[in-house]
């Protein structure tokens, strides 16, 4: 029996299982409109940040668009603001060779270029071997340490899993988890904006959309069998709490958002979440790094931790019974 074994009996806890980390929004530049493609085709964007995202068993990022090389967007009209995305196909490579392995395509953005877009997003990241989820009904599997993943990707759409729909995703969760040994929920919803950092109880609606009841989805989820939930949407970091032993990180940030979006203050502020697991799947251990975009959405480890800072101060604000606890060098516990 080995030494770490015998001092998580102690502790009460089990021994680490799987470790996952996890970012949110990534969108490495879009072909539409012209111009906002990084320089070098985006090949070295994520070098500065790629160590931290290789460093685990698994990793998870949020997909902010597709990935498709044509198509128009309905979004687009003559003489409009056209806030569509559309990121070429090769840029997955780039996507896995900087240690990502699980995407959701379940947010405001997937659909920007239509069904067919999607079904070209969805071949470029299998040729990448990167498991997605976000259509409806949609389950992406992955075995890890001989472990069976589930990965199951939500937002505030019929046209993927739906926030909205709480019995729906709960079914389809309690089923991912009767076949997997580990379940990771992803949904994109909420508010957004620097005025959006706060969980709220009840629906959140932002320019007339019902962006989601997120604690009441993200507690019945759990219920329903995952094990740790991932969220991201409003653009800027939220709480993260523990609920039934399981991990919940309302809003990851903008992680790497090139050319397209405002990337001010908190805006501009993420984290990479580490996540250790026991083999229940609860939560045994984590911490938060901290990163930050410079420029036009080049993202880099930031040596100032305000990234761990937010989510401490957030979480004591949101949750002060449940939230967890971010110590000064970002090691997260329970309260």
């Amino acid at each position: 029996m080995s030494s770490l074994f015998v001092v998580a009996l102690l502790l009460g806890q089990a021994e680490p299982t799987l470790r996952l980390r996890a970012v949110g929004d990534v969108m490495l530049g879009t072909a539409v409109p012209e111009g906002v493609l990084p320089p070098d085709d985006g090949a070295h964007l994520l070098d500065a940040v790629a160590p931290l995202l290789r460093d685990a068993d698994v990793t998870f990022a949020n997909l902010e668009g597709p990935l498709c090389d044509s198509g128009t967007s309905a979004k687009c009209r003559k003489g409009g603001n056209c806030f569509a995305f559309r990121s070429p196909t090769r840029y997955a490579a780039y996507l896995k060779g900087a240690g990502i392995d699980l995407g959701s395509t379940a947010n405001n953005h997937s659909g920007d270029f239509g069904e067919a877009c999607r079904r070209e997003t969805e071949a470029a990241l299998d040729a990448q071997g990167i498991v997605w989820s976000g259509p409806p009904g949609s389950v992406g599997t992955l075995t890890v340490k001989g472990k069976r993943l589930a990965l199951v990707a939500f937002h505030t759409s019929g046209a993927t899993n739906d926030v909205n729909d709480l019995a729906a995703a709960k079914a389809l969760v309690a089923k991912a988890a009767a076949t997997h040994d580990l379940v990771i929920v992803s949904f994109h919803g909420g508010a957004e904006g620097l005025g959006a950092d706060r969980v709220r109880d009840g629906a959140e609606r932002y320019l007339g959309e019902n962006r989601g009841d997120l604690k009441a989805f993200a507690r019945g989820v759990i219920d329903a069998g995952a094990d740790v939930v991932l969220g991201h949407g409003p653009h800027v970091l939220r709480a993260m709490e523990l609920y039934q032993g399981r991990l919940i990180a309302y809003s990851l940030g903008n992680f790497a958002t090139y050319g397209r979006f405002s990337l001010g203050g908190a805006l501009g502020v993420s984290v990479v979440l580490e996540v250790e697991l026991a083999d229940d799947g609860r939560f045994v251990k984590g911490r938060v790094l901290s990163t930050k975009q410079e420029g036009k959405g080049v993202p880099m480890p930031d040596e100032r931790g305000r990234g761990q800072k937010t989510i401490a101060a957030l979480s004591a604000r949101d949750f002060p019974k449940s939230g967890v606890r971010v110590s000064d060098d970002g090691q997260l516990s329970a309260p």
